[in-house]
Formats: C-alpha cells, structure tokens, sequence
C-alpha cells in the first residue's frame, strides 16, 4: 500500500523540473502519466483521491517551498509556524489533483471513454484552483510548456489550461493506449500541430520601436521599508534612471516606499528627465483608501495610474477572520484595496501600455481586460519577497505564456529578479541577472491584433474539458438506466 503513495510522492515532485529554471518540458507528460497509472489501478474513489493528493504534496511542497522563505527568510514569521503555515498552503493546493482522482474513479467507464476522462477533470479541476478562494493557478501543468516545446503553438487559442489539458490528454492517451502505433501517431500529430502553430503569427507590430530602460535597484526586503534607508531606495532608482536614459524608465512595484503623493516632485523630475515615466507605487484614494498600483507620467497627458485589481490574500489585504495574521509576520503596506475592473490601458510614450502588478499576471483571462487596446504589457513586481527561489524563473516563464495568449510584447521590472523582455512569441529577448542593480535597455514595438484566446478567454479551455467527461458520464447514466 505504501509503495504506491512513495511513487506518487516522487512523481510529484519531478514534476517541478518540467518548469523553469529547468524547463525540462518532456517530464510533465512522464508524470502525468504516472499518476493517471496509478489511478487506473486505484480499488476506490477515495485510494484515487490520496494518490492524488500525495502527489500534489510533492509537486508544490518542492514547486513553492518559496512560501517558507516569504514567511520566515523575509516575513520574521517564527520557524515552527512558517513551516506549518506552508505545509497547510501546500495542502490546500494538493485538494485539487486528490478532487481529479476522485471524480476519475468515481466516474470511470471504458478505457477510450476513461483517456478522455482523465484530460477533463485534470482540467477542470486545475481550472477551480485558478479561481476558487480567489485562486493560485502557480504550477498549473500548461506553464511548463513554454518554447522550444511544441506545445506553445496552441496557447494563442487556448490559453494555458487548454495546453494543460493537451499535456494531460497525451499522457492519459498513452497511459491508456501506449502499445498501440495509432495512440503515437495521435501524439505525433498533436506536437506536430502545436509546432506548425508556433510559425502563426496572430498579432502585428504597431508604431516605431521604443527605447525601455526597466529599473532594477536590488534594494533587500529588510532595507526597504526601514525609514533610515529611504534614500537608499531614492538615490538608487534616480541614478539607474540617469546612467540608464530611455524614452520609457520603468521602476517597480512600489519602488519608493512611500505613498506616490509623498514622493519628493524633486525625485519624479530627475526620474522623467529623459521621457516617460512608469512607476510602481501606492496611491492615496479620495475616499482615504489606498491601492497598489502604477503612475504614469508624461508631459503630454501629465499623470495617469492604474490600481491592482486581483489582490494577495494576507500580503495585500486581511481576509475576514485573519487579522491575528498580521501579529506573527511583519508585511508593510497589506492593507491595499482593489481597483475598480474596468481600467483602461495608459497612454505613455506613444504606445497604449497595460500595467499589471506583481502577481495579477497570474491569472491570463483577467490580463484580457485591457486588450484589444493594449499594445504592450508591462508588470511590475517586488520580487524581495520570495528570497533567492524558485520562485523569480517561475514568474518569468508565466509571463512568457501571457505573452503567447495575447500576441503582445510583456516587459517586466522587477526589484531582485526577473527583470525582463518577453516577445510575442514567448521566447526572452533579454533579461537582467538576478539579484544585481542594473537597468535593461531594450527596444521594442508595440502590437495589434486579436488571438483566438483574447477572444474567448479560458471557456475554450472548460469546454473542451467538459466534452472529454461527456461520454464517460452519459456512458454511467445508460448503465445506471439498463439496471433499473
């Protein structure tokens, strides 16, 4: 009985080198069909769900260890509790793959049937994750397969849970089928597909290259927010702005610790002496609440902002209930409000640029709001928070699949790390080492264009999921039916 739960456990946690920093595409597809084996064998209903829940505790126990380093390493939270605290995380995240198994086991019928079943509730229920408790889609399956993996070329039409549901359609396939050549050729052709699909081009470039210079001042989380180190931070981003000159200076989320109406006019002229300024910063409502946001400065149009609009639980806000949180770890500013939905994109140095913070890119369909009008994508983190972890590499290849749904250029600045630029087409133009203070010059263009995913979002996704569950289900009511 135990040998099975240790497989299940080692599978999940390879599963994480099918991501990056590794990027070792082919891995998912082994995993994948591993847990489905076993499932396949699985006597109950409840035996598929710990199988799946075992192995979703190795997958993101070693996938985001890099919650612990957020709560101790940088939050202060004690050791014991920052432990138990990322294992209760872990947990609630592996509930999903364990609700996968259940509803497989629980709905299973025929082998051809079963292949199908198996994409579909791996789908759906990857797809809950995104958005149940406001959702944590970070390892959702279709992420690793950024280029050079075929797979890439479907997540202009699909988004990332359809190529999610394409890894977990092959490796079910195969679980099923793998002795027989017409399964390999079925396989063939999908990554043929996704291969000829990379060669789309569904978007266009638009305006005159621009000059970017995206701002990394490397300023350690326990600096930052010290009111003796505020200069630091200041000097810091005023003299990369300087070396650095560009049409566009990007800084980062709130790259200066203080609210954007108490930020020395002195320090926002030198930012924007050389063009437009984009800025992470915390904005003061009228109302008296505040956001975490983006100002825009430029001459032509004076200030504009944008206002997050999918808020951290516990880093951003306190959910109800949790305010005794906030006594065991110190996090500035986590009281932020969220912006209202329907912001438009911001026009800065000729361009209409889409601002998103931290990580609101997470979540494709809501970076959909913005577009078509968006011409290029721009996030802005304060990666300090995550240490030296998994997580920087992790965020960069996710902004490489939102680059590929919306056929549009994503920079990214960042305090540590990613600093980066991402084309269209998901591949890194260019990118700032880690933990460096530097700036990275690039030019870039800006894009037009509709793709097939901008369209529909992630319904194309769910509904292919929901028609793969379709026969095993209509095959149980006839069965149920002729017993009666």
């Amino acid at each position: 009985m135990r040998q099975p739960l240790l497989v299940a456990l080692l599978a999940g946690a390879a599963t994480v080198f099918g991501f990056a920093p590794f990027e070792l595409f082919p891995i998912p597809f082994i995993t994948l069909a591993v847990l489905f084996a076993l499932w396949r064998r699985a006597d109950t209903p409840r035996r598929a769900a710990l199988l799946g829940f075992v192995w979703g505790m190795g997958c993101f126990l070693g996938g985001v260890s890099w919650v612990y380093v957020s709560l101790h390493d940088v939050g202060g939270m004690a050791l014991p509790i920052a432990a138990v605290a990322t294992l209760a995380f872990c947990a609630i995240l592996a509930v999903f793959p364990a609700l996968a198994g259940y509803l497989y086991r629980r709905t299973a019928m025929t082998d051809f049937s079963n292949a199908l079943l198996l994409a579909g509730v791996w789908t759906l229920t990857e797809w809950l994750r995104g958005w149940v408790l406001t959702g944590f889609p970070w390892l959702a399956i279709g992420y690793s397969q950024t280029p050079p993996s075929p797979l890439a070329g479907y997540a202009p039409l699909l988004g990332v849970f359809g190529v999610g549901f394409l890894v977990a359609g092959v490796s079910s396939w195969l679980t099923f089928y793998w002795r027989k050549p017409a399964a390999w050729l079925a396989v063939a052709a999908i990554l043929g597909g996704g291969y000829g699909l990379r060669g789309v081009q569904w978007t266009e470039p638009v305006g005159e290259p621009l000059t970017v210079s995206l701002l990394q001042g490397n300023i350690p989380q326990s600096l930052k927010w010290a009111p003796e180190n505020l200069s630091l931070s200041m000097e810091t981003y005023a003299r990369l702005a300087a070396e650095h000159p560009a049409r566009l200076t990007v800084l980062p989320e709130t790259a200066i610790p203080l609210l954007f109406d108490q930020i020395p006019h002195d320090l926002l002229r030198r930012l924007a002496t050389n063009g437009d300024v984009l800025i992470g910063s915390a904005i003061r409502m009228r109302d008296g609440r505040y956001t975490n946001g983006a100002i825009a400065l430029t001459p032509e149009l004076g200030i504009q902002s944008y206002s997050k609009l999918h808020l951290v639980p516990y880093g951003e806000y306190v959910p109800p209930g949790f305010a005794w949180f906030f006594g065991l770890v110190n996090i500035p500013m986590s009281n932020f409000s969220a912006g209202p939905p329907d912001q438009k994109p911001l026009a800065v140095a000729g361009q209409r640029i889409m601002p998103n913070i931290c990580y609101e890119d997470l979540f494709g369909e809501e970076i959909l709001a913005g577009l078509p009008e968006a011409t290029l994508l721009i996030n802005l983190s304060n990666t300090a928070w995550f240490g030296d972890s998994l997580a920087q590499p992790q965020h960069l290849q996710i902004a490489r699949v939102r680059a590929l749904e919306t056929g549009r250029p994503v920079l990214r600045a960042t305090n540590t790390g990613m600093t980066a630029a991402v084309a269209p087409d998901g591949t890194v133009t260019a990118k700032l080492q880690p933990f460096v203070t530097g700036a990275l010059i690039v030019s870039v263009r800006g894009y037009t264009g509709t793709t097939p995913y901008a369209r529909i979002g992630n319904w194309a996704a769910v509904l292919l999921a929901l028609a793969a569950c379709l026969p095993s289900v209509l095959t149980g009511q006839r069965k149920r039916s002729l017993r009666r």
